[in-house]
């Protein structure tokens, strides 16, 4: 049975074209060829780069956060009540009226201190904004050093400037030591990404970052298997140019330079409808649909290849939207208020004032001024 599947799932015509087989894919003396086993050192690397992630943290973006100025607030604990905190994790974090109203009856409080307990407790799971800005830090300084690498991998490739030569000879190309090494840590990089959801601080988009690192992670190594790896890297390329600036921009802002981060929020703008909604699709989408069929016949690698290239276009125009939503908003006040992935630290205080202006804004509250794409 074992063997019937494993049969299957290496069938040749799953991941080769026609008339190519494993055998011809061998390692010879002047050619090396991606294996699907050097996929396995990406799960060390994660590990490693979740280390370097917990010294960068700590010994540089936090100092350096606490230099510029950036602390946390100083939140109100909500007081013990195990009726309150029952129905806090096994109902609703957000209850309504009603449900507020059925809970005074069962605590004998009045609403008004029933309100202030769930906004406490609810500000007692966020994330403080040192938290955010190490977060930030570290993505910036990793998409950094991942692009200028990509590039540093690219820029002397004939397929970097003219997108057919992807295709040359395929899928007899050798493997190159600078594509090992750009797959690895770019895939060990959203493995980490992945074991670490629970605890990174947490978007209204967090199934859409699911969606969006599993569909990487399925991309990369398909691709590698395939010997996709000329328009891999390029894709990888492509998706950390935007990255930097956006996670830049996040710095920005929780440094509370907003002339700077409002800049930086419209070059991440430009760069990532450019990138995302011009040169992935019309490029390099066009590239694996079209192209290969001027050499191969299509195969379920082929087919495979392209919808997961959809999938993540489909999370690009997700994502453009909340931006646009973001520049209109930036456009016509001058300035953004938030993010409409992130949930906002509530006013813990008492007062009827502030209650009854933060419930009326609860459910659609934004907090970042940038922190709108990629899942990241």
């Amino acid at each position: 049975m074992l063997q019937t599947i494993k049969d299957w799932l290496w069938w040749e015509r799953l991941w080769l074209p026609e008339k190519v087989s494993w055998a011809d894919l061998k390692d010879k003396e002047d050619r090396t060829y991606a294996k699907a086993s050097q996929l396995y050192a990406s799960v060390p690397c994660a590990l490693c780069l979740l280390v370097v992630r917990y010294l960068f943290e700590r010994y540089l973006a936090t100092p350096l956060a606490k230099a510029l100025g950036i602390r946390d607030k100083v939140r109100l604990t909500a007081e013990q009540n195990s009726t309150l905190e029952k129905y806090f994790y096994s109902q609703t974090r957000n209850p309504s009226q009603a449900d507020i109203r059925s809970l005074c009856k069962k605590t004998g409080w009045p609403e008004r201190r029933v309100e202030v307990w769930f906004r406490r407790r609810r500000n007692q799971d966020r994330p403080g904004l040192q938290k955010r800005f190490c977060e930030a830090s570290w993505r910036c300084g990793f998409y950094l050093c991942a692009f200028l690498g990509g590039l540093l991998a690219l820029y002397d490739k004939p397929w970097f400037y003219d997108l057919k030569e992807v295709w040359a000879e395929f899928p007899k190309q050798s493997m190159l030591p600078s594509q090992y090494w750009y797959y690895t840590l770019e895939m060990g990089f959203y493995l980490s990404l992945l074991l670490s959801l629970t605890f990174d601080v947490k978007r209204k988009d967090f199934k859409e970052q699911v969606i969006h690192h599993v569909a990487t992670l399925t991309l990369l190594s398909f691709s590698w298997i395939s010997n996709y790896i000329r328009i891999g890297t390029l894709v990888m390329a492509v998706h950390d140019s935007s990255d930097i600036v956006l996670e830049g921009g996040k710095l920005f802002n929780y440094a509370q330079w907003e002339k700077t981060a409002n800049v930086m929020f419209v070059i991440f703008t430009t760069v990532f409808m450019v990138t995302r909604l011009v040169i992935f699709p019309f490029w390099l989408i066009h590239c694996t649909w079209v192209y290969p069929l001027e050499r191969f016949d299509p195969f379920f690698g082929y087919y495979f290849f392209n919808i997961m290239l959809l999938v993540l276009q489909i999370l690009h125009v997700y994502w453009a939207f909340l931006i646009t939503r973001m520049a209109y908003k930036f456009v016509f006040s001058k300035q953004l208020d938030g993010d409409v992935r992130s949930d906002e630290e509530e006013d813990d205080s008492d007062s009827q004032k502030n209650i009854k202006h933060k419930m009326n804004h609860i459910n659609g509250a934004m907090n970042g001024a940038r922190d709108r794409a990629n899942g990241h």
